[in-house]
């Protein structure tokens, strides 16, 4: 099983893996998934219903992750680094379900923490297909192991180009409780691999049930 970590060495290891991670080379090519406004980037400014943040939590692995306003309600598992040093993606035949750095920070505790899943699959659409539709200020869920659910507000969403796509930002680390959860985005070129961006929301934890 992969070790439960919140350490600065284990998150380096993750950013130096991650640049362009979700580059899925399928998906079916026939479905368009929204596009994150310019009203919901960091550039726009804060929204009114940013809220103040949380005192992190001690680690604990999460089990499943929630996002009411795009109906997610999907299990989740952790990833580890594959042989070429790149981070491990879900299986695609899943398409309800995400997953975790499991060598990194933990949803709640004090730093980044990363969740990723696919847009789509050869069949459709996938559990992060309507990230791009979020809006600062909803909501992301996530059960933890230890019983307690850890409550983000959304505080952007962006897409980035896979070749421009800002490591530091999307994956440096947080002197609070923060998560990324991002997916595939952008155009769509078969010829060229698939998706050629990435749509990332940010948050930060703002409470604890």
């Amino acid at each position: 099983m992969t070790s439960v970590s919140n350490s600065r060495k284990g998150w380096g290891i993750a950013a130096a893996a991650c640049a362009g991670l979700w580059m899925i080379h399928d998906g079916s090519g026939e479905v368009t998934p929204p596009v994150p406004s310019a009203a919901q980037a960091f550039a726009a400014g804060p929204s009114v219903h940013t809220d103040a943040a949380a005192d992190p939590l001690s680690p604990s692995a999460p089990l499943r992750l929630r996002i009411p306003e795009i109906d997610v309600d999907a299990p989740l598992t952790d990833l580890g680094l594959a042989p070429d040093g790149s981070l491990e993606v879900p299986p695609a035949a899943d398409r309800n379900l995400a997953g975790w750095y499991g060598n990194g920070t933990t949803p709640g505790a004090k730093g980044t923490a990363i969740v990723a899943g696919h847009v789509d699959n050869a069949r459709g659409p996938a559990v992060f297909y309507a990230l791009g539709a979020l809006k600062k200020g909803h909501r992301i869920e996530v059960d933890r192991k230890d019983g307690r659910t850890a409550v983000f507000t959304i505080d952007a969403i962006e897409v980035y180009a896979k070749d421009r796509f800002p490591d530091a930002k999307v994956y440096g680390e947080a002197d609070r409780a923060e998560i990324r959860v991002i997916t595939c985005g952008g155009a769509f070129s078969r010829q060229s691999g698939g998706y050629q961006g990435n749509v990332v929301a940010f948050g930060h934890l703002i409470g604890v049930r």
